[in-house]
């Protein structure tokens, strides 16, 4: 990035004389101007744009290609990201609509530089934009009907084979795509506005969490000596289960983020997927997990034993297994109207984000407002924690039955 920044400079010494540029920073020196009066923070403003643009279109290669770009398809893709077509190209580019696809590039590419975009969700919309391509490569955005659209939801069911809850999904980020295309002149259909599927099942997937009693009998259980790395990841797990950090923040905790001189400790964090900063109060069992590994040198500075996503779950499945987290589970989908159910050992289902969820559901039953815990996730509303508290809504009753059963008893005695 440094390398293409001072490039920027070199390539125009009209705009940027070399006396002016700070090579150690990478930027103009404060307090100077270039020929056309722009002061070094319009400037300097103006290269981080670009330096944006620039992983843009190598993310974009990534995504689309899995390699990187040769020097002039690098060049090519850039001046198209920033406007920079020659003369007769923008003649050319004028008298020609953007095909749907162009368009789609154009949204992933404006939205993803507003809203700051990770490279998961630029792989979300690869996925999409795939799909797409794969169901009709010649679409067109001028003829994009409602038809167009219900054709494309039955493909994912059908052809890609996709359950309800990732169609749903899907269908919300390409009508998000078609208001951006409606308001930006691109597109004069009403797609987005009349086709509105109802699709069966969305709210009956299962919160798979850990019970209080089943946390406290993982974060105990003593593995067998051939399996030393599993004792690693269950604790990571269970840390997540007393803090509600999820996967992505865990993996990037350093040491440095734990304030253990705080009364009391608390640890503080800016989460990869919202970029807001936690401050997360640590109990005593978040606390000692932390204690195991200070001191031992973990690399990057981090501060827990964390490994690759695919690996802790894989290894979270044969922990669990091990210590028997083997409570049945029903899991229901739906494929269209097609109603699906298996019913499957708890620890099959386990995954990283179950320590989340983990976390929740015991907050809220130990009787913690909701609000509090959504200051500790960082969740920005209620509807996140709807399906948690319909959970301890429904344990409350169950626990209310317990009354009856006492007076039976009580009669029978």
């Amino acid at each position: 990035m440094q390398s293409l920044r001072s490039g920027v400079h070199r390539q125009d010494h009209r705009i940027i004389a070399p006396s002016k540029w700070d090579d150690a920073n990478s930027c103009v020196k404060l307090g100077t101007k270039n020929s056309y009066k722009q002061t070094a923070g319009e400037i300097n403003r103006a290269l981080i744009k670009l330096s944006a643009k620039v992983e843009e279109v190598l993310t974009r290669f990534e995504l689309d290609y899995h390699r990187a770009p040769t020097a002039n398809e690098f060049k090519e893709a850039f001046d198209k990201a920033t406007g920079r077509n020659l003369p007769e190209e923008k003649e050319e580019a004028q008298q020609q609509s953007p095909g749907f696809f162009e368009v789609f590039d154009r949204f992933t590419s404006e939205m993803g530089a507003t809203n700051n975009w990770t490279k998961a969700t630029y792989t979300k919309f690869a996925s999409i934009k795939h799909h797409l391509m794969n169901f009709r490569p010649e679409l067109s955005l001028d003829d994009f009907s409602k038809s167009d659209f219900a054709a494309f939801v039955s493909y994912l069911q059908k052809e890609e084979g996709q359950l309800n809850t990732t169609v749903a999904k899907n269908v919300g980020f390409v009508r998000w795509f078609l208001h951006w295309a409606s308001a930006n002149g691109y597109y004069s259909g009403a797609a987005h506005l009349q086709y509105r599927p109802r699709f069966n099942g969305l709210d009956c997937k299962e919160v798979i969490f850990l019970t209080w009693e089943e946390l406290q009998h993982f974060l105990n259980f003593e593995f067998p000596p051939n399996k030393p790395s599993l004792p690693p990841v269950r604790d990571v797990f269970c840390f997540c289960c007393f803090t509600g950090l999820r996967y992505s923040d865990v993996a990037r905790l350093k040491s440095s983020d734990v304030k253990r001189d705080a009364v009391p400790p608390y640890i503080s964090i800016v989460t990869k997927k919202t970029t807001g900063r936690l401050h997360i109060e640590l109990n005593s069992f978040a606390l000692s997990i932390l204690d195991k590994y200070n001191g031992v040198g973990l690399p990057g500075n981090r501060a827990l034993p964390v490994l690759s996503n695919v690996k802790m779950n894989e290894h979270l499945h044969e922990a669990a297994e091990i210590a028997g987290i083997n409570e049945p589970v029903s899991v229901i989908s739906y494929s269209g109207s097609e109603r699906k159910e298996v019913v499957v050992p708890k620890y099959a289902v386990l995954t990283t984000h179950c320590g989340r969820r983990t976390f929740i559901v015991n907050a809220l039953r130990l009787g913690i407002p909701a609000s509090v815990i959504m200051e500790w996730t960082g969740h920005s509303d209620y509807k996140a924690m709807k399906p948690y508290i319909k959970i301890v809504d429904a344990a409350k009753a169950e626990n209310m039955a317990r009354f009856d059963n006492f007076g039976k008893t009580g009669k029978n005695g």
